[in-house]
């Protein structure tokens, strides 16, 4: 899947969970928590690391694959509202550019 676009990825995605009988479960809210997980994952890899920067090797593979598992349950969430991620974030980006953040140094 390395360089398909977004409708290639999607329809290999959709092929994997069908084949696999996995429909049913792919409800909205089954989703969002399936995505909440693995962004833990995401996080467990920083876990006590403080300000660190770095990461080992080992890490930087894993946080790919978490990465990817929460990326896939995002992509299924779009496929289901009828939308593509990069639909969502052009968006958001368009309402980001009217706001203004201010942050204090400490």
């Amino acid at each position: 899947m390395a360089d398909l676009d977004y409708s290639q990825v999607m329809q290999e995605l959709r092929d994997f969970r069908d084949q696999r009988g996995w429909q049913k479960y792919h409800t909205l809210p089954a989703l969002a928590r399936a995505l909440s997980v693995e962004v833990a994952e995401v996080n467990e890899i920083f876990l006590w690391h403080d300000q660190q920067t770095t990461i080992s090797d080992q890490q930087t593979a894993d946080l790919k694959l978490e990465m990817a598992d929460a990326l896939t349950y995002l992509y299924y969430m779009c496929d289901q509202l009828g939308v593509t991620p990069n639909e969502l974030v052009q968006q958001k980006h368009e309402i980001n550019l009217g706001r203004h953040w201010r942050f204090d140094k400490n």
